[in-house]
């Protein structure tokens, strides 16, 4: 490893931490999701995080953006909701010669950070609308293309319990996020602590570490860790298990999978393995960073079959089995 690069891994890795506790200054416990939010920040991706009310969804997303000194919107989503009240929209302007013109006037995408708050209580049509800014980072309004200024980072939160009014993401679109996050319900001492912060007569604040341009750098950091052959063909084997009527299939995915993961689950793996590398002081991918993203980069696009459904079988179960089952590639 030579000078430049060690001080590159260096400094990734400190300006991680950094942000990493300054947010545990505000956010009790869930490093897990810290992580995983972070990760899929720098690995240009966005988040879906599932969990109940009042577990502090909007709370990470808000204190990321404080931290990050990044611009931070938050839409509410509802069932009346329409596309223009997210992308924007042409109005009708009059200049003082009384010459009327059209004026494009922005939406709450643009920004850095978009909070999608339970992004299923839209209608499909205004989820729809989020599709060309996640993948293209760009906007579309009549025949004008508007660009988003980088990073574009969607984190879009939904509740596992409510499905009364509710309309579940279509494919394309869960395949959209890199990562799918689970918040579960804090341990009796996370407890106290929160207690302890959200009680007393100040909450405690989280200042900015990072900057714009130090996110930008810290992706191109990132994007630059090799991975060997057999650890990219490991990925792929593990994607390609979650494939029915394959050759690759795992027993239980030719039981209760009706279609498996795509290509952007690789990636999704490569990528989160590059920032995982890194973290560990590496500039190489090994099989266990691989690993350690299975879950959350394939679980929403692993789509269970009838019986799958019927026997209540999760996602985690199935893929918990594939790492378990899937050997590391030897070559």
């Amino acid at each position: 490893m030579t000078t430049e690069v060690a001080n590159k891994v260096e400094l990734f890795t400190e300006q991680f931490q950094m942000v990493k506790e300054e947010i545990s200054k505000v956010i009790v416990g869930n490093e897990e999701i810290i992580d995983g939010t972070l990760i899929s920040l720098l690995a240009k991706g966005h988040v879906l995080l599932e969990g109940i009310p009042g577990i502090g969804k909007t709370k990470i997303v808000a204190t990321v953006a404080d931290v990050l000194h990044l611009s931070f919107s938050r839409i509410q989503f509802t069932p009346d909701l329409m596309p223009g009240d997210i992308l924007g929209s042409d109005v009708v302007h009059e200049s003082d010669t009384g010459e009327k013109f059209l004026d494009f006037q922005k939406g709450p995408i643009f920004t850095n950070i978009l909070l999608a708050d339970e992004i299923n209580r839209a209608t499909p049509k205004t989820q729809s609308a989020l599709l060309e800014a996640m993948q293209e980072r760009s906007v579309t309004v009549g025949k004008t293309t508007h660009l988003l200024d980088p990073p574009f980072f969607v984190l879009a939160t939904q509740n596992p319990l409510e499905m009364e009014g509710t309309y579940p993401l279509p494919e394309a679109q869960l395949d959209r996020f890199f990562y799918k996050l689970r918040i579960m319900y804090p341990e009796p001492n996370d407890m106290h602590d929160i207690m302890d912060r959200t009680t007393q007569t100040e909450e405690p604040q989280a200042v900015t570490v990072l900057d714009r341009d130090q996110i930008i750098l810290m992706r191109e950091t990132a994007r630059s860790v090799p991975i060997a052959r057999p650890v990219q063909d490991y990925a792929i084997r593990l994607t390609l298990a979650t494939h029915p009527g394959t050759s690759y299939a795992h027993p239980m995915t030719d039981k209760y999978v009706r279609f498996g993961a795509s290509p952007r689950g690789t990636q999704a793996l490569v990528i989160g393995g590059k920032v995982n590398a890194l973290l560990s002081d590496r500039v190489h991918v090994s099989c266990e960073d691989i690993r350690s993203m299975l879950l959350p980069a394939l679980r929403h696009r692993v789509l269970l079959n009838f019986e799958g459904e019927a026997e209540r079988i999760e996602t985690d179960t199935i893929l918990t089995e594939i790492m378990s089952d899937i050997p590391e590639s030897t070559e």
